[in-house]
């Protein structure tokens, strides 16, 4: 089975954030995104644009492609100012995060009319009904397709530290789940989510899609969710391990680390120097260790089985990364990735309101509605 690549601007960048929309007065997601999307006449057609998503509690705020992420960070602002105000008319306030912090998932709708979410709940029953999360999809483009495995296994290394950084889901029905982020494991359990393979060539990719598609695990490659993979069509490498981002600010701070390792990782492969790779059960144990202990992890960073502390290795990442960040013009926005380590990542911002609000599960709601509207992370 061949599945053509269609190459796109090196180091471009696109960004689609899910996000929540709850009631204000209770907390409480609310499914009016439907009838939001007919008032605004999303067309997705076009880019940038707004989209609905799995449940009708969730609009998906979609960049157009660029250069910089500055501008694609520009497009969301704007997006989502549309979508607060056409909320708001309905009494309901936006906020991101990777789970909600007391929803129950029974309470939850899918969106109606649409063929792949009905297959998609049918064939996962219970895991499928579960899935109230929500989380930021990077699209980094790649002008060769030969680049995008090699490139994608490179990323497989950093894995561990966009977990802990974007982590933003330690509550589950109001309990605190003793996880950074409980999205990522619970996503993970859908057949064709989780970790990727790593494939040394694209024609091990199409053989894997060909199989799959064989038995009927799948229709079409768009089906393979794994947590980092090929984006054919758009000609990206699609980044989908972050939780819901909770602030603008750090969408763009994750998706400058996104744009500066997928463009060192090209050059590496354009120079025809190796690309360090762990072994898939490092890659494997570094997923559990970002998800559960967050910017407290220990990670594994080489093939050795060296560890250290994640936030060490995230600075020395910043370091080295910080030419390319000049010449990519996203030094600004590399640089909050400190402002995310100096003021906690949402998971630890969510426990201080829980705790110091008497274990208030809306008291941390109302934080991440506050922290979307001023688009950073609250201060301690």
């Amino acid at each position: 089975m061949g599945i053509d690549f269609s190459p796109s601007a090196q180091s471009s960048v696109g960004i689609e954030w899910e996000l929540l929309l709850v009631d204000q007065e209770t907390g409480a997601p609310v499914g009016i995104a439907p009838q939001l999307l007919e008032e605004l006449g999303s067309d997705t057609g076009r880019l940038p644009h707004i989209t609905g998503e799995f449940l009708t509690n969730t609009v998906e705020i979609v960049s157009a492609p660029h250069a910089r992420v500055a501008d694609a960070v520009h497009d969301l602002a704007e997006l989502t100012a549309t979508v607060r105000e056409a909320a708001a008319a309905h009494g309901a306030q936006l906020m991101g995060a990777g789970t909600h912090p007391f929803a129950e998932w029974r309470d939850a709708e899918v969106t109606p009319g649409s063929p792949r979410y009905e297959t998609l709940v049918d064939r996962t029953q219970w895991w499928g009904r579960q899935l109230l999360i929500w989380g930021v999809h990077m699209h980094i483009g790649l002008d060769d397709r030969e680049k995008v495995l090699p490139v994608l296994g490179g990323l497989l290394t950093s894995y561990p530290h966009f977990q802990a950084l974007s982590a933003s889901s330690p509550f589950w029905t109001g309990a605190d789940t003793g996880y950074a982020s409980n999205r990522a494991l619970m996503f993970q359990q859908l057949p064709t989510a989780g970790l990727p393979p790593q494939l040394g060539a694209w024609a091990n990719y199409e053989e894997l899609v060909a199989d799959l598609t064989h038995v009927g695990v799948i229709d079409d490659h768009s089906e393979l969710r794994w947590d980092v993979r090929p984006s054919p069509k758009w000609g990206t490498i699609e980044l989908r391990y972050c939780d819901g981002l909770s602030t603008l600010r750090e969408v763009g701070a994750l998706t400058a680390l996104a744009q500066c390792l997928v463009e060192e990782l090209s050059r590496d492969v354009e120079a025809g120097r190796d690309i360090p790779q762990l072994q898939p059960w490092y890659v494997r144990e570094n997923k559990w260790r970002g998800a559960r202990y967050g910017l407290d992890a220990i990670v594994i960073v080489n093939s050795a089985g060296d560890e250290r502390l994640v936030t060490d290795d995230l600075r020395d990442m910043l370091e080295r990364l910080a030419p390319i960040a000049e010449q990519l013009d996203c030094a600004a926005e590399l640089a909050d990735i400190e402002l995310i380590l100096e003021r906690g990542a949402s998971y630890q911002r969510q426990r201080r309101v829980f705790e110091s609000s008497g274990e208030d599960a809306a008291a941390v709601v109302r934080s991440l509605v506050a922290e979307f509207a001023t688009g950073e992370p609250a201060t301690s």
